[in-house]
């Protein structure tokens, strides 16, 4: 099978995940796409960094996370994008009058990869292994996935975008995290946690599910403010 044929089928592909006939669904991609929406969820990150690691270690996995992220974000958007020079949906001549678009938004010229995929599936990838709890890996992939789709469902990205863009961030975010433990094991003493109120890295279950519960309330937010509007 040729490039043009994998082309047709990722376009393809794009006009039946794009878009929909729910004004509930635009309000709600819409939120999900956004970066503000998920600072309470950040700083409820960092609670639980604070709460489980010293302030030595705290700041290592941090400098570390937002190395992964930039490195997926800066090889996508400085590199990937201008070199390939692919149309988004939303701006390729050929399918921008059949793309469904949310009040107008179009994105930049160009789409490949998808920084938005790079970057969640980088942080996707670090925390799962830095926390090494199942509930935590599962609630990181939909978050990762769910604002990945919503780009697609924007017309901003075809499928083929996300793909690329989301194994470029697992790459990126897997290097950097190995990076990142090793520090960690140089600096930090050996911790045996056998408790099951303990993950097998450190971190406390009983913290985890505050994060969690503050993800999957940012969720119910964005529905509610996705009806109100």
């Amino acid at each position: 099978m040729g490039l043009d044929e994998w082309i047709e089928i990722d376009q393809q592909l794009l006009l039946r995940l794009n878009g929909s006939a729910s004004l509930f669904c635009d309000n709600l991609m819409g939120g999900i796409t956004t970066t503000v929406a998920w600072i309470p969820v950040a700083v409820i990150l960092f609670y639980v960094l604070v709460k489980n690691n010293s302030m030595r270690e705290v700041w290592l996995i941090v400098l570390f996370l937002a190395l992964s992220i930039l490195l997926a974000d800066q090889f996508s958007s400085s590199f990937c994008k201008p070199y390939f020079a692919r149309f988004r949906p939303a701006q390729d001549p050929l399918l921008m009058y059949m793309v469904d678009v949310v009040d107008g938004y179009r994105g930049g010229r160009y789409g490949f990869i998808s920084s938005h995929a790079a970057n969640t599936f980088a942080v996707c990838i670090f925390l799962a292994l830095l926390i090494r709890n199942g509930w935590i890996t599962f609630s990181l992939v939909l978050w990762a996935t769910l604002c990945s789709y919503s780009r697609i469902y924007l017309g901003v990205h075809y499928p083929g975008d996300i793909l690329f863009g989301g194994l470029w961030g697992l790459l990126t975010g897997f290097l950097v995290y190995m990076a990142c433990a090793y520090l960690l094991r140089k600096i930090s003493q050996n911790r045996v946690f056998v408790s099951e109120q303990y993950t097998s890295t450190g971190y406390s279950v009983a913290d985890l599910e505050v994060f969690q519960a503050v993800l999957y309330l940012t969720y119910v937010i964005l529905a509610i403010r996705a009806v109100v509007i």
